[in-house]
């Protein structure tokens, strides 16, 4: 594998100002906006769908017994809700297909 690298929201912003023409401050408002509308549904517990990309699923985790692996020292976790992504049989494809040289 290569160097890995990621991608911002900056260079989300980058994006949209090159390819719609948007000034870089209002791509890096409209992204800014996409991200906390997200953000902003799944705390109001909405799952988020993105046809042809992915689904942010929310799943809720009961209270259960974990071990400290180093001390072996038995703790409650408590329970909690956590954000999960699906990705689309698209996605899927498109990535298992990245690696092909």
């Amino acid at each position: 594998m290569g160097e890995s690298s990621t991608l911002t929201r900056a260079d989300l912003a980058e994006a949209l100002h090159r390819s719609v023409g948007l000034s870089r401050a209002e791509a890096l408002h409209m992204v800014e906006q996409i991200v906390d509308r997200m953000s902003d549904a799944l705390a109001a517990g909405e799952n988020v769908k993105i046809s042809s990309f992915g689904t942010f699923l929310l799943n809720d985790k009961r209270e259960r017994i974990g071990r400290n692996p180093k001390t072996g020292v038995e703790s409650p976790v408590s329970a909690r809700r956590v954000v999960t992504f699906r990705p689309s049989q698209g996605l899927r494809d498109q990535v298992a297909g990245s690696g092909e040289t």
